[in-house]
């Protein structure tokens, strides 16, 4: 029987590694700002170009990512992921240091684009059972990733001094260097023949795939409307400390969303999905509410963090829902997926913040409160599939 475990340490690692380049810059805008006068605009100028570039990759993937296949693009997104990392250390110090890490930026956005279009279908394509709770520990190692890479860093910084930030990065180029060789090494499963494959234009005409992209979308907005703004508002609205805020917000956020995926891995394949995602939505929502509404600065912290736990299906769970139900959908599919899942990952902060700034004179309490909207979409979306006679029912 043809092994695959490599190829399942490498997808996971990859996932890790998209963490890494996500979550990193963000880190280390404090020190461009001290060491190079990058100021606000200009760092907020980095996370969009970030998110813009990776949506553009998932417009990409969507045409090529079948024509190129499995082995190519895994490989070349660890590769331009290692590259952009080394570029983010060298680059600032020997060209302009905003346009250095522009192209640092741009580089890890390319590679980040791919892994999220790629992985996931990797996975799927596997052979064997329970699939579905390969998804949900795929996505399980973003969250650890996320965790590690706070941590670390924070660490690396407080031990090598700011003056010597660029060693960070080289640190962390280290992990896509041997993943780009791993993926050389591993045994990939057979593409899906394209003349098997379900057109994308015919799947535009079936409903049950238009909510698909609705529940990916809502799924991003869900998960970063919160956690792009955790930090940020457990030091201005609740006035808690840095160091406690980041502990209980963003950090257990992640936590407990990576102990929410490993859970629905060992339980999933006996759960409903979409009965499953109707009540993880449910609660998103209420604890988006509870933040918004609580007098209390440490419930509020409570409930940010237990967003992570609500949304932690929400991705694969969608993911794998669609795969079920459209199972010659190909790779142009999941890109099409991940590349509504971006542009939610991009409204949802968006939304926050504009509603906030807008209609609540700057209180984030407000904004966050609204975007309670996009769970309550997708509660929504998830009761139409469910008292709808199509044949995704054929799941439950």
């Amino acid at each position: 029987m043809i092994s695959y475990k490599r190829t399942k340490l490498s997808c996971y690692t990859g996932y890790f590694v998209q963490a890494i380049i996500n979550n990193l810059p963000p880190l280390l805008f404090i020190v461009f700002n001290q060491k190079f006068g990058i100021g606000l605009n200009r760092l907020s100028l980095l996370i969009t170009v970030n998110f813009v570039s990776q949506i553009l990759i998932d417009l990409f993937a969507v045409k090529f990512s079948d024509k190129i296949g499995y082995k190519k693009l895994s490989v070349l997104s660890q590769a331009i992921t290692t590259a952009g990392l080394i570029c983010l250390a060298v680059l600032p110090n020997i060209i302009n240091a905003f346009t250095g890490i522009l192209i640092a930026i741009l580089l890890n956005a390319v590679g980040s684009g791919l892994m999220e279009v790629i992985i996931s279908p990797i996975i799927e394509a596997i052979p064997g059972d329970k699939k579905t709770s390969q998804m949900a520990f795929l996505h399980s190692f973003y969250c650890w990733g996320q965790v590690f890479v706070v941590l670390a860093t924070t660490i690396l910084v407080k031990i090598l001094g700011k003056d010597n930030w660029h060693w960070i990065p080289l640190v962390w180029a280290i992990l896509p260097l041997f993943n780009t060789i791993s993926f050389l090494k591993c045994r990939m499963p057979e593409n899906l023949a394209a003349e098997k494959q379900t057109p994308l234009g015919r799947l535009f005409f079936k409903r049950t795939f238009v909510i698909m992209l609705i529940l990916m979308l809502c799924a991003g907005a869900s998960e970063l409307g919160m956690s792009q703004w955790a930090s940020y508002f457990a030091e201005t609205a609740l006035h808690v400390t840095k160091q406690v805020g980041d502990i209980l917000g963003p950090c257990m956020f992640a936590v407990l969303m990576g102990l929410g995926r490993v859970l629905f891995g060992i339980f999933g394949e006996k759960l409903k999905i979409k009965t499953s995602l109707a009540v993880s939505a449910l609660l998103c929502a209420a604890s988006y509410i509870a933040v918004s509404v609580s007098g209390n600065q440490y419930i509020s912290l409570i409930f940010c963090a237990f967003t992570g736990m609500c949304i932690s299906i929400m991705w694969p769970g969608t993911f794998s829902l669609a795969a079920k139900e459209f199972p010659d959908g190909g790779n142009s599919m999941f890109a099409l997926l991940a590349l509504m899942g971006d542009v939610g990952c991009t409204l949802g902060p968006w939304i926050v913040s504009f509603t906030a700034i807008q209609f609540f004179d700057g209180n984030l309490k407000g904004g966050i409160g609204f975007g309670s909207v996009f769970p309550i979409i997708m509660i929504i979306a998830v009761l139409l599939v469910k008292n709808k006679n199509m044949s995704i029912d054929k799941l439950n």
